[in-house]
């Protein structure tokens, strides 16, 4: 039966799509893994001739029984909205990364992404994770402190504004950046103890 990771966020910008390409990658390292893109941008579905590491698919209603499919891990990208589905999404999931730029706008907007997750008993399965980090900052320190009210887990990992993350779709993953390679491998440790 394979782990169903939901990558959401109802705002766009905070890097969802490439979160969900590099765990890929990394998680296919030693697993057979899916990718759904539940995106309309298709963002993902468009790399499919160029990615050889896991299988890119685009949602469709008639994957009923997404628990019976053949592979090791389920990564599902959301588009930068609250959709119908989601809900349903969150259900299935075994674990929902929240990814979020560390600024006033996505600390308001991760709120409503956070309730839905609320309301299908989920919140134990989330995990917000500090994406696209701008260096030698106090905002992520500030944002930090904003969501301990939501009650949420927050990954010790942080993943860095990189020129590597942005163009590791193009180059198939970080690989020849080391810095960016290691927060990449902290945070798939840290995603697969959560999944535990």
């Amino acid at each position: 039966m394979p782990k169903i990771i939901l990558v959401t966020h109802q705002k766009g910008g905070v890097g969802k799509t490439t979160l969900t390409f590099n765990l890929a990658i990394s998680l296919s390292k030693h697993a057979k893994i899916l990718v759904i893109d539940l995106d309309l941008q298709g963002s993902l579905i468009s790399l499919k001739k160029m990615v050889t590491d896991f299988e890119i698919i685009t949602y469709q209603k008639e994957i009923i029984n997404i628990k019976k499919m053949d592979f090791d891990f389920i990564l599902i990208d959301t588009p930068p909205y609250l959709s119908n589905q989601l809900p349903k999404l969150i259900s299935l999931a075994d674990l929902i990364l929240i990814p979020t730029k560390a600024g006033i706008l996505d600390l308001l907007a991760v709120k409503s992404t956070i309730d839905l997750i609320e309301a299908e008993k989920k919140l134990h399965k989330a995990l917000v994770i500090f994406n696209m980090i701008k260096a030698n900052t106090t905002l992520t320190l500030d944002i930090l402190i904003g969501l301990e009210e939501y009650n949420v887990p927050i990954a010790k990992t942080h993943i860095s504004d990189l020129v590597a993350f942005t163009r590791s779709v193009l180059v198939g993953g970080v690989q020849k950046d080391r810095n960016a390679q290691k927060q990449l491998n902290n945070l798939t440790k840290e995603v697969l103890t959560k999944l535990i």
